[in-house]
């Protein structure tokens, strides 16, 4: 069963700036797809926040990704769209990019998180 698992591996995907993408794809997450769709986005200042909704639900569809990392800067661009996305897998983790440091206020999965817990009940 774990070799099945292992054979079967999901993928990470990145939707990011250059330097992100780059940095990720040089520590080996970047495939094309058999319909030869990568499982990355560079996102510049060109970039029509319209694309990079389309490749943020595109990567939730396909079911060969499990993580989806995404600079928050530009989760910021498509919050609508990360806030209805509420299923488990794939996760969606938003990353500081080198020129917006993360935010920990504006993390919807943090959000959720926090408001799944009590503080006063991990407090012995």
């Amino acid at each position: 069963m774990a070799l099945q698992a292992a054979v079967k591996g999901k993928l990470i995907s990145v939707i990011g700036d250059e330097d992100t993408c780059v940095g990720f794809l040089l520590g080996g997450i970047g495939e094309i797809n058999k319909n030869r769709h990568p499982n990355f986005m560079v996102v510049d200042k060109n970039t029509p926040v319209s694309e990079v909704e389309e490749c943020f639900k595109r990567f939730v569809k396909r079911d060969d990704i499990d993580i989806i990392l995404i600079n928050q800067n530009i989760a910021e661009m498509i919050r609508h769209a990360i806030d209805s996305h509420t299923a488990p897998v794939p996760a969606v983790l938003e990353i500081p990019s080198k020129d917006h440091p993360y935010d920990a206020s504006k993390d919807s999965i943090l959000r959720r998180a926090k408001g799944m817990f009590n503080p006063e009940d991990l407090v012995r």
